[in-house]
């Protein structure tokens, strides 16, 4: 289904990405209010705190509640940003329309459950307020849209999703793994949805805000929701992803903003060479699945089982290898290379179980 979108219409500095920014966790209202104004000074428009904090193990801090709601509203009082904060249930929509809270966000964990994404759509009818979407903490992109027309559903126009990475049980350089071609389909498939990045929870580690910060734009991602905390070192929660009001205001003035409007012109040539070469890619691959079903014929023939690991982990070996001296990373070759068997497997497996 289409969604019926409105624009956002919230402030922003037009020589910026839209940014929101804010600590993870309201944990008083000085380190709160020290924090705003730190933002404000820099030119933040759109302040963000975590009132309930939910984490994955209890023990930890799990946020104040409805008394940090106040904070939040003289936050707005004081510094005029707009403030925003995460909802899992419709108690919290309740609570945050009374402190009048400018904008929700549905957190990771609650996009994967579509109950719990039903109440709170339900909770929503009637209101009109900016409502983000993260995506799921797995990556299910039909999940993250069902979410999305969830909300839509219940008539909230000001809609947009945040990208914050998706969680995977091997833990590499990210805390949660871009994943970038999801938000890339996402935008394919609702060109109109505004898409912005958190870097914070992608990387894990504020080394990397940074660098993650350029890529969304470098990929046209519409802002940016980033933590950003007067004293990181002591933050009660994610303490190693944030940064402050400072780093911050440096990260974002060393940003580079492409042009999405800029003549393609240019690139028509080098993009016709692109189609050509898809092409090329297509024809080989038709021709390799013509040699893997002559395979099919030949293993049915001898009664010979369809998967034959040895020779599997060679083609994986030689080829990562060889992409890794043509500058293409191994894990890209390995990936390519598993769906190709896996395409390679499905037709023999047609061809013996005929």
């Amino acid at each position: 289904m289409e969604l019926e979108l409105e624009k956002l219409n919230l402030p922003s500095d037009n020589e910026r990405p839209f940014v929101i920014a804010g600590p993870c966790s309201a944990e008083s209202e000085e380190q709160v209010m020290r924090t705003a104004r730190e933002l404000a000074m820099k030119g933040c428009h759109n302040f963000r705190a975590g009132v309930w904090k939910p984490r994955t193990k209890p023990g930890g801090f799990e946020g104040h509640g409805e008394p940090a709601l106040p904070w939040l509203a003289e936050v707005k009082k004081e510094t005029k940003m707009l403030v925003s904060t995460e909802v899992a249930t419709p108690e919290h929509v309740e609570l945050c329309l009374k402190y009048g809270i400018d904008i929700l966000w549905i957190g990771a964990r609650t996009t994967a459950n579509p109950f719990a994404v039903q109440a709170l759509a339900d909770s929503l009818k009637g209101v009109d307020i900016p409502v983000f979407v993260k995506n799921p903490v797995n990556p299910d992109l039909e999940l993250w849209i069902g979410a999305l027309e969830r909300i839509n559903q219940a008539g909230v126009k000001r809609l947009g999703a945040i990208h914050r990475g998706f969680s995977s049980y091997e833990k590499k350089i990210y805390r949660n793994a871009p994943m970038w071609q999801i938000p890339i389909e996402l935008h394919r498939r609702i060109p109109d949805l505004p898409i912005i990045s958190d870097p914070s929870h992608i990387g894990g580690r504020r080394e990397l805000i940074a660098p993650l910060c350029q890529q969304a734009m470098d990929l046209g991602f519409d802002g940016l929701i980033i933590e950003s905390h007067c004293d990181p070192d002591k933050a009660w929660s994610d303490a190693k992803q944030q940064v402050t009001p400072d780093v911050l205001d440096y990260i974002l003035s060393l940003l580079v903003i492409r042009d999405e409007n800029t003549s393609t012109e240019g690139i028509t040539q080098l993009r016709k060479q692109i189609d050509e070469l898809d092409n090329e890619i297509m024809d080989v691959l038709a021709r390799r699945m013509k040699v893997c079903r002559e395979i099919g014929e030949y293993k049915k023939a001898h009664n010979m089982t369809v998967l034959q690991t040895n020779r599997y982990n060679e083609i994986l070996n030689k080829r990562g290898a060889q992409g890794t001296l043509t500058g293409m990373d191994a894990e890209f070759i390995a990936r390519v290379f598993e769906n190709i068997h896996e395409e390679s497997v499905r037709q023999q497996m047609e061809i013996i179980n005929k």
